[in-house]
């Protein structure tokens, strides 16, 4: 079957060149149609990571798409003279599928964060998506990865989040996908936002792009996390240039 996209390449990795509402379509038509699909919603620091292990670029290079999820990748790619549209988020692409999902009585799987997190996930999913099948829900304290993949093939969902964080939650997906054949996305700290554990950042901040600001704020332990961006540009300009 053909890419139902163009790629940006930046950094070696392809991000898919689309919107919000053309990329959720698809997702749509490949969830219905029982395709198997993995997703990534990438950042710098993912971007940055990559290039220091290649083990976990091998594992990039299987998704299906990678979305920018992070206003460093829309910058990186203007640097490089190949725009993309706009901003795919992890955060976003989830809400629009569970959205969605409830909508078509779908199944979904949720793997990951904390054990209070999870059960405050769970009560808000049910609440505000009620016609949607929590078929399975899993913290991300687990140590028998086979156990944890076993429950999963037998909820036989036909979209599965899994919130352990990168790389943890791309190599989980790379080794066990085959198993199930729905869509496989990572999001992060997608579950601690919607169980109100971690607030995101008002529509200004979005709208600014500066909401790395507002979690940094929120959270001055991720400081050194952000000293990424500045190197990550640099390298992205060094590149632009050799290019010219």
């Amino acid at each position: 079957m053909p890419a139902p996209f163009t790629t940006v390449n930046i950094l070696d990795v392809p991000f898919i060149k689309t919107t919000n509402t053309a990329f959720l379509q698809q997702l749509q038509t490949d969830i219905l149609a029982h395709r198997n699909r993995f997703v990534i919603t990438a950042n710098p620091e993912i971007l940055m990571y990559a290039r220091e292990h290649p083990d976990y670029q091998r594992v990039l290079t299987q998704a299906d798409y990678i979305t920018p999820d992070g206003i460093g990748v829309i910058q990186g790619a203007q640097i490089l003279g190949t725009p993309l549209p706009e901003r795919i988020t992890g955060y976003d692409t989830l809400l629009s599928l569970l959205t969605w999902g409830a909508q078509h009585r779908q199944r979904i799987f949720l793997l990951g964060a904390k054990p209070a997190v999870l059960k405050a996930v769970v009560a808000k999913v049910k609440a505000t998506y009620p016609n949607l099948v929590i078929a399975g829900a899993l913290d991300g304290y687990f140590d028998d990865e086979a156990a944890v993949v076993d429950e999963l093939v037998a909820a036989k969902p036909d979209m599965i989040f899994i919130a352990t964080g990168f790389p943890k939650q791309e190599f989980f997906i790379a080794k066990y996908r085959h198993r199930v054949d729905g869509l496989w996305m990572g999001v992060g700290g997608s579950f601690d936002v919607l169980a109100g554990a971690v607030k995101r950042a008002p529509q200004f901040w979005q709208r600014h792009h500066i909401e790395w600001l507002y979690r940094l704020i929120q959270e001055p332990s991720r400081f050194k996390r952000m000293l990424v961006l500045p190197r990550y540009l640099r390298l992205v300009k060094k590149i632009a240039k050799q290019q010219r």
